[in-house]
């Protein structure tokens, strides 16, 4: 055990290894709050769709050789959140069907782009990298943290803000209609929030694992929780404590960072079910 310790000290040392552990501790408290009104409303679907559409802005951004994604995939997502929403139900394509063309299409042309314009020797790592998240910890720069701190403090303000808006429009959208709530508004503050985490979380888990850190923290915490304060502090508890624990996983066993915090959240929901199943008896 002093071993492990005494490896993790050395590991800290270095600069690059406090990034990721910031980045993912953060992505993680905000993908967790937002997580139990997505999963609440039923949105967790548009959580998938675009960080599908974040993945082809990535490859767009990549063969244009910009030094900073961000630029092209923060408002291709943030755009898309909001038009998946605007067209909502009076669209003659309806919201899942939306939801699965943007998917698709952004996925696809994504993954071409990137084979007929390729960046490097190696397109197959490059791709598995966007969707997987990185393998190695090194990518993430200070740059990156900083750019994430900053956004994850405008994620966290707007959710204690709007808190007593975000939750008369989880459960009742018609009676928050009823009090004069402009629900639609903060549908769509939701949607873009949202948006703003899955391009943060993109260099750490990568695209098609995003929707894990959204949906597993709420899910553990509604197995033991049912009020809608408690289930999201647990929700963001469990999340944050499971991105430290596959962090430091990732590090002593070299496996990739992503997937060792989404495989966390997994077994921690196994533990929560099994708690919740003992709790009802």
């Amino acid at each position: 055990m002093m071993e492990i310790f005494k490896t993790l000290a050395d590991y800290f040392q270095y600069d690059f290894v406090v990034y990721a552990f910031v980045v993912g501790i953060l992505i993680a408290l905000c993908a967790a709050l937002l997580g139990v009104t997505l999963v609440l409303k039923r949105f967790s679907f548009i959580g998938d769709g675009l960080s599908h559409v974040a993945f082809g802005a990535m490859a767009v951004a990549a063969i244009t050789n910009l030094t900073n994604q961000m630029v092209i995939a923060m408002p291709v997502t943030v755009l898309s959140a909001i038009l998946l929403l605007r067209s909502g139900q009076n669209a003659k394509i309806k919201g899942d069907a939306q939801v699965a063309m943007l998917s698709v299409g952004a996925l696809a042309i994504g993954y071409l782009l990137m084979n007929v314009f390729p960046t490097s020797s190696n397109v197959s790592a490059d791709v598995c990298t966007t969707l997987f998240g990185s393998y190695s910890i090194l990518t993430l720069s200070s740059v990156d943290m900083w750019i994430c701190v900053v956004l994850s403090i405008v994620v966290v303000a707007i959710f204690i803000l709007f808190y007593n808006k975000i939750f008369a429009v989880t459960f009742d959208e018609n009676f928050a209609k009823a009090t004069g709530t402009p629900s639609e508004a903060y549908n769509l503050l939701i949607a873009i929030v949202i948006a703003v985490v899955i391009v943060l979380a993109m260099n750490l888990v990568g695209s098609l694992l995003i929707s894990a850190l959204i949906i597993f923290p709420a899910l553990s915490a509604m197995r033991v929780f049912k009020n809608f304060k408690a289930v999201t502090i647990c929700s963001a508890i469990i999340s944050v404590v499971c991105a430290a624990l596959g962090i430091v996983i990732s590090i002593l066993l070299g496996t990739p960072v992503g997937s060792t915090i989404v495989a966390v959240d997994i077994v921690a929901f196994g533990g929560f079910f099994i708690a919740g199943a003992v709790i009802k008896r």
